[in-house]
């Protein structure tokens, strides 16, 4: 990005409501949303005037939007679920947790879960090794929100 592109952006925090509906205009050759009030307008038009420079999300993740945003209009309390299940954690990612005055680091493999060295099938596993009691691996790393805890919000 352009050291001119990054400087428009860090100003747009600076500029009234006003200002950031005519910047949009002027930007992005479009009539702005102008009901949106100003948070919400400044990373709106800071992703969109990114969008120009590196292009827009890639047809994959749009369509998946799309189901995620049809599937919430059908049946809004189940979207928690599609939204977690169907998420993959790539190969190479670390998933590092403190357990017992520990840190404990996983590295996600293509297939599979590394950890001290060795090859594991499940983070359930790994997390019953940490702690020695029945864990689900998912929860332990926080890769998903308990029950409770997800009432509570």
């Amino acid at each position: 990005m352009s050291i001119a592109m990054e400087e428009e952006i860090s100003n747009l925090p600076a500029l009234s409501k006003a200002e950031l509906l005519s910047r949009w205009r002027e930007r992005l050759k479009q009539a702005p949303p102008s009901h949106l009030n100003k948070p919400i307008l400044v990373p709106l038009l800071a992703y969109r005037l990114q969008e120009q420079v590196f292009g827009g999300l890639k047809p994959p993740y749009r369509r998946r939007l799309r189901e995620l945003a049809e599937s919430f209009e059908r049946n809004p309390g189940r979207v928690a679920k599609t939204v977690s299940s169907s998420t993959r954690i790539k190969p190479g990612t670390r998933l590092i947790r403190q357990w017992d005055g520990q840190t404990h680091q996983v590295t996600v493999a293509e297939e599979g879960f590394e950890y001290k060295g060795e090859r594991y099938k499940s983070l359930s596993e790994i997390a019953r090794l940490i702690t020695g009691t029945r864990w689900s691996g998912p929860l332990f790393f926080g890769l998903k929100q308990s029950e409770k805890t997800r009432v509570r919000q």
